[in-house]
């Protein structure tokens, strides 16, 4: 009995030392600066600028760059949880914003060829009237 007891009470040890092991393994990669997350963020947001998110997606534009100018602030103050979670969060709404933007340019292109084809489809029927 006593023997069965030590097994059980060495795996809850054991367990309890792996627990431990995780929490301090995840602690120490939140202490880490997310410079590749930082610089993936930025990239994104430039990329959303380029692709004209000012002009057609202001909002998710906005959010992203407020949210990059705090991730710069929590690494400055080496708060760095907080600098990963709000750079991810700029990147997606600065991915939003890109993709929104490209959305909104390809509509106006596609509304600009049928306007041009309606154009040259009068024109058609205008020669053909005359002959």
């Amino acid at each position: 009995m006593k023997k069965l007891n030590y097994l059980s009470s060495h795996k809850m040890m054991c367990g309890i030392r792996a627990m431990t092991v995780g929490v301090v393994f995840i602690a120490g990669c939140a202490s880490l600066p997310p410079t590749e997350q930082m610089a993936v963020s930025k990239v994104a947001v430039n990329n959303a600028t380029s692709s004209g998110g000012n002009q057609f997606a202001p909002l998710p534009m906005k959010s992203a760059m407020d949210k990059m100018d705090a991730a710069e602030r929590a690494m400055t103050e080496e708060n760095y949880a907080l600098a990963r979670q709000l750079a991810e969060q700029a990147q997606v709404d600065a991915q939003l914003a890109a993709t929104t933007a490209r959305s909104v340019k390809a509509q106006e292109a596609a509304n600009a060829l049928q306007k041009g084809n309606g154009i040259l489809r009068q024109e058609l029927d205008r020669k053909a009237q005359q002959l």
